[in-house]
Parts: structure tokens; C-alpha cells; sequence
């Protein structure tokens, strides 16, 4: 078929540079219209979803500007190579920046090229936990599908936009210098529509250099934390003095799942968790029991909730995925070690573990109990295998239930109030719970998991104060059932739950708790200042998570206080 060329006074007269006359010359507009407005959107918008608004749109982006007057004065074959690199490099900053909203909203935090690719795999868990294999599945098709579809269509934008301001070179040309001018203007007197906006925008060049950035620092702080690795003022102390105020004594360790300090200060939330938390006051009072209360400020916030245990089990500040896998290669002295160099038999209950879990290696639990491995047989509740009340009489009947048993240090990450915050199991006769069957009624009711996306963000956050005052209820009527004279109870928030619930600008504080029934363990606390009760104040001592293993290994150790103290504030 014969081809007809278009022609006119600003074509250039290079064959590469000219195109076919269209059929459809309306369509072909709207065509090159979406191609523009595609690749202005991927320029200018911003990475952060509470930031994208229309008037957040009203910018001019510099990299258009120098794109145009760069590939303007190349030779056509050259321009088509750089069009097509520089659409896949824009294709790739689009997907950054897809990765830096969804972490933005969960994280509070953009993504980390260096370590956050394991978060992935961690989404990709709870989509299947919530919604099912099927859905997992088809989530990793569609995001490639959506992947390599922005990456084609970006470099074809590029391309169609490139022939369009060539063939029109005379007025592609007077535009960027007009276009360079206003952008100079507002750059210099820093012109904003959207307060912290500006209309002079450098936001692909700024993204693309923050991550090179976040990329440099990462290798900078894999050095700085070898060296913290380096140090450990309890490694070579002996188990004897390891420990011995609480020689016979059950630990139990429990990990209430986005227990933040949003669940007892938030007025929506604060009156029906702290009612929880006061009546468990009286009955653990009525029991023999009493408690001290405190905060910690979480190396994470909205989720990733191994970095915080090993915060707080390792003494350093485990903040991102590299020094975890760092810490991981390390014979770092934790919490569950000391209590196995000390002579207790050490557990993990895992409920949240349904596949194989490498960090054992490293935790040294004489045991490690799965979900498959708990006796559970009652439904899933969302992404949560099992409720919290059925977790902690598996520990009961696993480790506790023999008069004679060995003094057990048992880390319990509990489940119940993870997101998606629905359905919610309730708190049964512990008699009745038999192997969990009795609980299948309860998974049917609630909305669905995908509706947290959806749902009204009151219902959401009414939906997450209901499981946190399940996890409590259950921790209280534990220790009222089956505590003794043995046992001793710390339990504490991972961190706090995402931006849904907590609004913007949340601390990252976590309530921690220490219950006992012998008087001589909280006595050795007392110098901490942590208030009485269940519950803490606004008052309450604050910690960074990082300081508890040194504070409590010396608090009930014979061992004098480290020369290396932990810093009292997050950085």
C-alpha cells in the first residue's frame, strides 16, 4: 500500500521524523492528548496519595522543558533512542513512585529500593492470608501486567509526543522558551497554588535523586550498624548471672499486633480500650496480681512487625530489612538466648507462621510452635489463623500444663488485631474452646478483608479499637485463669496501626506492660518509674524500643549496669 507523507514549513526533511497521514486525524488527537497528559501526570505528580489533589497538578515540570530542547537539536535516529530511554526511565520513576504511595500510606515512609523488595513478598502473604491464594495470584499478574503496560505505554508517549514537537519545531521551540521563563519566574518567587507546592516543579529529578540518595545511605548505614553489631555488653556475661531475679519463673512474652499508642489516647478509641484496661486493673488486683506500664517508641509504624520484635529481643535499632538480615547473620545476644544461656526452655508461639520461618536459626528457641502446629482447628479470621484466646491456651497446654514443668521463656506474637480489623472473634469459657471448632460461626460475621479499603475510616477505626480490646481482654483473663505464682506476663504494641486509624503525624509509640503476682519482680523495676496499672498515662515513661534488653537484663541480672546506654530518643 502506498504511503502519503505529511509535509509543511516546520517538518524536518528527514524520513525518521515524518509520519503517515491518519484516517482518523479526531482519534489521533485524542491519542497524542492521552500521551501528554500521561506522561505530565507521571512528571508532576506527587508520591504521597493525601498530597494528590487537582491543584496539586498545576505545575510546570523542568524535565519536560529540558526534554523537548534536548531531543529538538539531536539527529533523528539518536532522538529516537533517547525517546525511548528516557519513557522507560519515566516509566520506571511512575512505578517508584506507585511503590512510594502505598508505603506512604501504610508505613508512613516512601519505599526503599535497598531493602523494602521483601515487604513485597510480605503484602503478597497478606493478600493471601485475607483473601485467598486465587487473589494472590492474580495480584502478582496484574501488578507485571500493570508494570511492563507503563513501561510500553510510556516509551510509546515519549515517542508520539517527540514526532509531534519535531514536526512542529518552530512553536515546540517558542514554547519551552516561554514556558523556561514562567517556570524561572515562579521558581525564584517560589509561586504555590497548593500550600508546600510549587508551580516550578523538579519532582521526577527529586525523586529520582532522593532514591539515589536513600540508595548511598543504606550502604552507609550497613557499615554504621556493623559496628553497633560490635558491641554487646552482655555477650560474654555467664548464665549464672544471667537473669536471676526471675529464676523459676514462666516469661511470657506477648506481641499485641498494632497495640499503638493511638488505641489509648485517640478519643474515639481511648474510652472503650481504657475501660478494658481498668476493669482488667480490678480483676488482676482481685487475682493477686499487679502491673506497671510504660511506653516504647517502635522502629516501625503501620506494619513490618519482625523489625520491631528484633528491636526490641536484640537490644539495636532494626528500622529496615538490611539490618534485620544483618542481624540475622549475627550471634547477637537476644532476649530468648539470655533466657536459654540462663537455663529456661525457650518457645515460640507463632501463630502468624505459616511457612517456614529461617529466623529460628538465629532466635534459638528450643521449640518453635507454627500454626500448623498449635492443634487448631477452627477458621481463619481474615489474614489471622487463629484467635488470640485459642493462642494462649495453646501455650497453656503445651508448655504450662505439668505441675513439674521447666521455667519457660515463650516469645506469643498474637494475631487478632491485625489488619484488616474484620471479622473479630469473641472471648468464650476457656473450657469450651476444645480445638477451636467453636469459633467457625464467628469468622462469618464482620465485613469483608478487601472492604478496609472501602469501609468508612470510622468504621475501620471503630473495627481495630474492637480487636484491641479483644487481644487485651484475652491477656487479662489468661492471667486471671490460668495465673500463678510462676507466671510473669510482659506484653507490648509491635506498632502503631496505619494512617487509616491513627490520622496523620502519629507518634510511634506502643504501650509495654509487666504483670506479676510476686511482688519482688515488679520491685525490681521500681527505679524505672512506670506507672501503675494496665494502663499508662500521658505521663508515662518513654523508651526507645531498642533500650529494653539492656534495661531488663540489668534490672534482673547480677551483672552491673552496660557502659553503652541506649539513646532516649528515635532518630
Amino acid at each position: 500500500m502506498s504511503r502519503l507523507w505529511r509535509s509543511g514549513p516546520d517538518q524536518p526533511s528527514a524520513e525518521d521524523d515524518r509520519e503517515p497521514i491518519r484516517k482518523h486525524p479526531a482519534a489521533a488527537r485524542v491519542i497524542t492528548a492521552l500521551a501528554g497528559l500521561f506522561v505530565f501526570v507521571a512528571l508532576v505528580a506527587p508520591n504521597e496519595l493525601n498530597r494528590l489533589t487537582p491543584g496539586a497538578l498545576v505545575r510546570i515540570p523542568i524535565e519536560a522543558l529540558l526534554g523537548v530542547a534536548l531531543l529538538l537539536v539531536l539527529s533523528a535516529r539518536s532522538r529516537r533512542v533517547v525517546s525511548v530511554l528516557a519513557g522507560i526511565t519515566l516509566g520506571l520513576l511512575t512505578i517508584l513512585k506507585i511503590f512510594d504511595v502505598g508505603f506512604s500510606s501504610v508505613l508512613q515512609r516512601p519505599f526503599d529500593p535497598m531493602g523494602d523488595w521483601y515487604l513485597v513478598g510480605s503484602g503478597l502473604e497478606f493478600v493471601k492470608g485475607s483473601l485467598g491464594q486465587v487473589a494472590a495470584i492474580s495480584s502478582v499478574v496484574g501488578a507485571s501486567l500493570l508494570a511492563f503496560a507503563v513501561l510500553l505505554l510510556m516509551a510509546l508517549s515519549v515517542l508520539r509526543l517527540t514526532r509531534l514537537a519535531v514536526r512542529r519545531r518552530n512553536a515546540s521551540t517558542r514554547a519551552v522558551a516561554a514556558l523556561a521563563v514562567v517556570w524561572v519566574t515562579c521558581a525564584v518567587l517560589g509561586a504555590q497554588i497548593v500550600p508546600g507546592v510549587p508551580v516550578a516543579a523538579g519532582s521526577a529529578a527529586t525523586l529520582a535523586y532522593d532514591h539515589a540518595l536513600q540508595i548511598r545511605d543504606g550502604l552507609r548505614d550497613r557499615k554504621a550498624f556493623a559496628a553497633e553489631l560490635a558491641v554487646d555488653a552482655f555477650r560474654d556475661t555467664p548464665g549464672d548471672q544471667l537473669l536471676t531475679g526471675l529464676r523459676g519463673k514462666d516469661v511470657a512474652i506477648a506481641i499485641v499486633e498494632s497495640y499503638g499508642r493511638t488505641a489509648v489516647e485517640n478519643p474515639e478509641l481511648a474510652p472503650q480500650i481504657g475501660a478494658v484496661l481498668e476493669d482488667g486493673n480490678r480483676r488482676l488486683a482481685a487475682a493477686g496480681f499487679t502491673s506497671r506500664s510504660a511506653f516504647l517508641t517502635s522502629s516501625t509504624t503501620g506494619g513490618a512487625s519482625w523489625l520491631a520484635h528484633a528491636t526490641l529481643l536484640s537490644g539495636l535499632w532494626i528500622d529496615n530489612q538490611q539490618r534485620y538480615r544483618d542481624l540475622e547473620a549475627s550471634n547477637r545476644l537476644t532476649l530468648s538466648s539470655a533466657f536459654s544461656r540462663a537455663g529456661w526452655r525457650t518457645v515460640g508461639i507463632m501463630p502468624g507462621v505459616t511457612s517456614t520461618w529461617p529466623e529460628a536459626a538465629f532466635y534459638h528457641y528450643d521449640r518453635i510452635y507454627d500454626s500448623t502446629q498449635l492443634g487448631y482447628h477452627g477458621p481463619n479470621f481474615s489474614w489471622s489463623t487463629m484467635p488470640d484466646q485459642y493462642t494462649l491456651l495453646a501455650f497453656q497446654r503445651l508448655e504450662r500444663t505439668a505441675p513439674a514443668h521447666p521455667s519457660v521463656m515463650a516469645e506469643i506474637p498474637l494475631v487478632s488485631s491485625h489488619a484488616p480489623w474484620s471479622p473479630i472473634p469473641q472471648l468464650i469459657d476457656w473450657h469450651n474452646i476444645g480445638d477451636g471448632a467453636v469459633f467457625g460461626s464467628m469468622a462469618e460475621g464482620g465485613a469483608a478483608p478487601n472492604a478496609i479499603l472501602t469501609r468508612d475510616p470510622a468504621r475501620v477505626r471503630a473495627d481495630y479499637g474492637r480487636s484491641i480490646e479483644y487481644s487485651l481482654n484475652s491477656l487479662i483473663s489468661y492471667v486471671e485463669t490460668y495465673g500463678d505464682d510462676k507466671l510473669v506476663l510482659i506484653f507490648f504494641g509491635d506498632h502503631q496501626p496505619n494512617q487509616i486509624v491513627t490520622g496523620e503525624g502519629a507518634s510511634r509509640d506502643v504501650p509495654i506492660t509487666i504483670v506479676a503476682r510476686d511482688r519482688a519482680v515488679l520491685d525490681r523495676i521500681s527505679g524505672w518509674g512506670w506507672q501503675d496499672g494496665l494502663r499508662p498515662g500521658p505521663d508515662a515513661p518513654v523508651w526507645r524500643m531498642d533500650a529494653f534488653r539492656d534495661r531488663f537484663l540489668t534490672a534482673f541480672g547480677s551483672q552491673p549496669e552496660p557502659a553503652r546506654a541506649a539513646s532516649s530518643t528515635p532518630r
